[in-house]
């Protein structure tokens, strides 16, 4: 296995004191708590949502539109980003603005009015994106200390933030703690957190000779196709998490007791893919598991559509969850590792065509629905596994 030594400095040039090792593990451990820390934030937002409306007196639709300012300031911040990481570095950019991610989280809490939530919502996706940016080129670089795939277990970190954060919000509820003391409670946990790890990140230095590329640079060639797989990713994953509660209502007639279900089944299948992708990458290689993911994709979404019951639905869902899994953290990784652009910007590039295919996958859902059926429109979202599986065979650098 090939490690990177970053310990050559064992002891403070000034007062000779020692100073602790930055060992691989220990590297690994410290950008996986930081995944953690992102993930974790954005649940305890998502498990608020529903109190906030409530205060705000929002309907269905004043919510959907405010909730476009997340994405909106994520879309925003993408030409910059990645500049930004390339220029000053993966950890500072990281350090400067996970601290900041969470003031944004707490500001969520202080809205009195929908335009307020709204100016919340854009920031928090500005300096999220910038944080998300960040982070995955921290994971690239840490891939590189161990010579071996490990990026899906950072994603992986960043779902059992999810379910985490989750649960904290439902016992946030049920003490009847307010969204904002409870996005409190977390900034500080988050805050520690950054204290205790920070030191440890890849110590990744800004580029000063690189010529700059323009502020909207389309990606070209694989970055493209790289993107392109992210988007149809993306867009299942979005697919899921917003309306696998209403397929199992609606399509499933599933009782109200297991409503939950396919959701739930879907974030556990795919949290404990991401923890195992890598053994698998390791044996099979990046192209083939992206393959035979998409395939597993198309095969879970077939079986919901065409056997719309509970237990097979369920294990349709679980198989999408496994088909994600992989996915978008392979490739972040590959991005990463293209050779012709620094990985800060390449990661960019990618993530801005794959997040268009989160922010697009449920409106498809709700349109192709409205036009036919919702079982119908799962059946589309189930032909982009097949995509998936076509395009990553066309693509060379993936190995």
């Amino acid at each position: 296995m090939e490690e990177l030594n970053l310990n050559q400095e064992v002891h403070n040039q000034t007062d000779n004191k020692p100073v602790q090792q930055n060992t691989p593990n220990r590297i690994r451990l410290a950008v996986s708590l930081f995944y953690f820390g992102q993930g974790i934030a954005f649940a305890s937002w998502a498990s608020r949502i529903p109190d906030i409306k409530y205060t705000l007196n929002l309907s269905d639709g004043a919510l959907g539109s405010i909730l476009l300012a997340l994405p909106l300031g994520q879309l925003v911040t993408m030409p910059i980003s990645g500049r930004l990481v390339t220029k000053y570095g993966s950890k500072k950019i990281l350090t400067i603005n996970a601290p900041l991610y969470v003031i944004a989280l707490s500001n969520l809490g202080l809205a009195t009015a929908p335009w307020h939530l709204a100016v919340f919502l854009f920031l928090f996706g500005v300096i999220g994106n910038m944080c998300n940016i960040a982070v995955n080129t921290q994971g690239s670089e840490a891939e590189k200390l161990f010579g071996r795939p490990i990026m899906t277990s950072f994603h992986g970190a960043w779902s059992i933030a999810g379910f985490t954060g989750a649960l904290v919000g439902l016992l946030m509820v049920n003490l009847h703690i307010a969204p904002y003391h409870h996005f409190w409670i977390i900034t500080i946990l988050i805050w520690l957190n950054i204290f205790l790890n920070y030191k440890y990140l890849v110590p990744g230095k800004g580029s000063k000779s690189e010529r700059k590329p323009k502020l909207f640079t389309m990606p070209e060639g694989s970055l493209l196709q790289l993107g392109i797989i992210g988007f149809c990713s993306m867009a299942t994953e979005g697919a899921m998490f917003d309306w696998s509660g209403v397929y199992f209502k609606e399509i499933v007639k599933a009782p109200t007791s297991l409503v939950i279900l396919g959701y739930a089944s879907f974030m556990i299948m795919m949290a404990t893919g991401r923890f195992v992708g890598d053994k698998i990458i390791e044996k099979l290689g990046r192209k083939r598991t992206i393959q035979i993911s998409g395939l597993i994709i198309s095969s879970g979404m077939f079986l919901s559509v065409f056997l719309p019951y509970v237990i097979p639905a369920t294990i349709g869902f679980m198989l999408v969850g496994i088909g994600v899994s992989s996915i978008v953290p392979t490739v972040y990784s590959v991005a990463g590792k293209n050779g012709k652009v620094s990985p800060g910007i390449a990661i960019a590039m990618v993530s801005s065509v794959s997040y268009l295919g989160f922010l697009m996958g449920p409106p498809l859902i709700g349109y192709i629905s409205a036009l036919s059926s919702l079982q119908y429109s799962y059946a589309v979202i189930g032909i982009f596994g097949l995509l998936v599986s076509f395009i990553v065979g066309k693509i060379r650098a993936m190995v």
